[in-house]
């Protein structure tokens, strides 16, 4: 036994034969004081019952038995405060860990009832925006017949009239089918699989190609871009980031469009990077909103929800998306994907 360890041991055992003899306040305020201190060194609970142990040996091997069930009864009381501190700080880390269990209990509810109420959302939007093409259709098919049998006998203005009220239908036609793809995105089940990023992207830029030829866009897509998500998911990301560069560079001659993987803060990220329009990047927090628009419909058209899409799937796949721009210099957009 060392040093300090002997002193320890000397000293228990006289503030316990102290108690002994005159039991009092004093000697129980001097046992807490042993056992707080004892703890603050980093002694144990059996570390503080091996030291009783001894004293009360050692005691009883000094003199004559005293008064045996008053002894032990005052020994015990010696023991047990000596221990309280102890005690207190169990007491505290269960209610600390009771408090936060509850809190749990109330963060898991809230979050169950938010899921909840987002499911009850989506499915009311969903019903609502299939229910309001029926209608459209009406709408438009109506004005189409109007202009065909009775656009003769209709003035200039008239026939304009009509011109706009179909393309205000075919407008939010767009709009609502936008809306039911959104609403897909978060109701889909995602699945996890390798993807080929590289291709995905060729594929999307053929069709933008394709569905117009007289566009001259020089694209620029790297080799070797994998990742895991969900396929359909992901196509929907390159739909409306390849999308959006396809129609922010329409006024852009030497037009250029490059899809590649950089390093960002917390790991790869993949970018679609083109020289167009670009905006004001005092207003990019409003770029992935829904029906937010940096540009005037006059200008470019669209309903404001592809950004809100590609949103929704990096987020469900545990990625984050920001981008870069500056106007009539271009626009960045990144986003990653956590691997495997």
């Amino acid at each position: 036994m060392t040093t300090s360890a002997q002193d320890r041991a000397t000293r228990y055992r006289q503030d316990l034969h102290s108690h002994l003899q005159d039991a009092g306040e004093a000697g129980l305020t001097r046992a807490y004081e042993f056992g707080r201190q004892a703890m603050l060194e980093g002694l144990g609970v059996l570390d503080i019952a091996n030291l009783h142990h001894r004293a009360l040996r050692e005691l009883a091997d000094a003199g004559p038995e005293p008064q045996a069930h008053a002894n032990f009864e005052r020994a015990a009381a010696f023991f047990a405060e000596s221990l309280s501190p102890f005690e207190m700080s169990l007491r505290g880390y269960r209610e600390a860990n009771e408090h936060l269990l509850a809190l749990n209990r109330e963060l898991t509810q809230a979050k169950a009832a938010v899921e909840a109420a987002n499911r009850e959302l989506e499915a009311f939007s969903y019903s609502v925006a299939h229910d309001l093409r029926a209608p459209l259709r009406g709408i438009d098919g109506f004005s189409l017949a109007l202009m065909e049998d009775y656009g003769e006998k209709l003035d200039g203005e008239a026939r304009e009239h009509l011109r706009f009220l179909r393309e205000s239908a075919t407008q939010m036609a767009q709009l609502i089918d936008d809306l039911l793809a959104l609403s897909r995105v978060t109701r889909a089940e995602l699945r996890r699989e390798p993807l080929d990023l590289s291709h995905m992207a060729r594929t999307v830029l053929e069709r933008l190609s394709f569905n117009d030829p007289k566009r001259q866009v020089e694209t620029v897509v790297a080799e070797g871009l994998t990742a895991v998500g969900d396929p359909g998911l992901m196509r929907a990301v390159f739909d409306n980031l390849l999308g959006n560069a396809w129609k922010f560079t329409s006024r852009r001659r030497g037009a250029r469009i490059e899809v590649g993987r950089t390093q960002a803060a917390d790991g790869p990220a993949f970018f679609v990077r083109d020289n167009g329009a670009g905006f004001d990047m005092a207003y990019a927090g409003r770029l992935f909103g829904v029906f937010q628009r940096l540009h005037a419909a006059t200008e470019f058209e669209g309903t404001g929800i592809g950004l809100a899409t590609v949103q929704r799937v990096v987020n469900r796949h545990g990625g984050r998306v920001w981008a870069e721009a500056a106007v009539d210099q271009g626009a960045t957009f990144y986003f990653t994907l956590p691997q495997g």
